[in-house]
């Protein structure tokens, strides 16, 4: 296991004129240790090394090595009380107060989860507010949901998490949330369309909608497990959201760009302008990059007149002349990739 380093530990070896670069590479800083060594950086009062490491971006996704879960009492207090599940406590608490923050949860809706483990799974407890949760707050239930610790009962709502974790292996923490925008997309049962906005496409990928089941049941997770497989985050019917991530903060970011992309829509569809779409050329170029960031997307590969197909959606008001109308039947019959395009438009028209 991980040593962890405290913000004391550093201030002690700062006092004592030490260099935190002295420490051994694999060790662990907690967020007030890290804190404190950048302010010494950046005040030059820490040495810098001749050789400069290269640049990173930090990865804070939790690893375990397979068949390795514990089973008895002492090994999953050991578990849940160790420096590592401790940050990781810390995370889920700092990830519920940047929901609260946001009007994405209210009173105690909401649940974040992280997997440690093959059948192991650190969440929030039920019926508490998202924004004042602290360490001690947060539980460890299996796949089954039985709560393995934790001196709160967790949430009923882990079963949609765990049904995600089971149909997606790289999925290791999932939030779920109420924000307005994408919950409004859920009450209308409206899927968000694709090829409008460059980092949409790239970062959340196409937005997942499953029709409602009861929250908590077993259905709700299965229907939202199978739609985990290929969509990143889920619009659940009449509901709100849930988002998975590589780790919580990952997931937290595709909630926070999914109800920012709902949003944008909204306003767009009260503008009185068509939404054009970048095409499907161009949001081959974006899956590419989108590929290459390690994200899997099941559009890669398809046809472009298979993609960027938004015929559901429909904004709130179109200003169009009718030469502007006979325009579109025109550019539908030549996108359109089946042979019996002509008919269809004669009927619709």
């Amino acid at each position: 296991m991980k040593k962890v380093i405290s913000a004391k530990v550093i201030e002690n070896l700062l006092k004592e004129g030490g260099d935190p670069r002295s420490l051994p590479a694999n060790v662990i800083f907690t967020p007030a240790a890290q804190d404190i060594i950048s302010n010494f950086q950046r005040l030059g009062k820490v040495k810098k090394s001749k050789k400069q490491s290269p640049p990173i971006v930090p990865n804070y996704e939790y690893t375990w090595k397979e068949g390795s879960d514990v089973r008895t009492s002492n090994a999953i207090n050991e578990f849940f009380h160790s420096p590592e599940i401790k940050l990781l406590k810390e995370r889920i608490c700092e990830m519920g107060r940047r929901l609260y923050s946001k009007d994405f949860t209210d009173g105690n809706g909401g649940n974040i989860t992280i997997r440690v483990g093959d059948d192991l799974v650190l969440c929030t407890p039920t019926l508490i507010s998202k924004g004042y949760m602290t360490p001690d707050d947060i539980c460890l239930v299996d796949f089954k949901g039985n709560q393995l610790a934790g001196t709160r009962k967790g949430s009923s709502e882990v079963t949609t998490h765990i049904g995600i974790f089971k149909y997606q292996p790289k999925a290791k923490a999932c939030v779920h949330a109420h924000p307005p925008y994408a919950t409004a997309f859920a009450i209308a049962s409206v899927e968000p369309p694709t090829c409008i906005i460059p980092e949409a496409e790239i970062f959340i990928g196409k937005i997942g909608l499953v029709n409602y089941e009861t929250p908590g049941t077993l259905e709700n997770a299965e229907a939202v497990g199978k739609m985990g497989v290929d969509h990143q985050a889920i619009i659940m019917g009449n509901h709100g959201v849930i988002t998975w991530g590589k780790d919580v903060e990952d997931a937290h970011w595709k909630m926070e760009n999914t109800d920012m992309y709902c949003k944008t829509l909204w306003i767009a569809s009260f503008m009185g302008k068509e939404i054009r779409n970048i095409g499907s050329s161009k949001l081959k170029e974006l899956l590419e990059i989108r590929n290459n960031l390690g994200m899997d997307d099941p559009r890669t590969g398809m046809r472009e007149c298979e993609l960027c197909d938004n015929d559901d959606f429909r904004p709130g008001v179109i200003c169009k002349t009718p030469n502007q109308m006979k325009n579109d039947k025109q550019t539908a019959y030549s996108q359109n990739c089946g042979p019996d395009v002509e008919d269809f438009i004669k009927k619709t028209y």
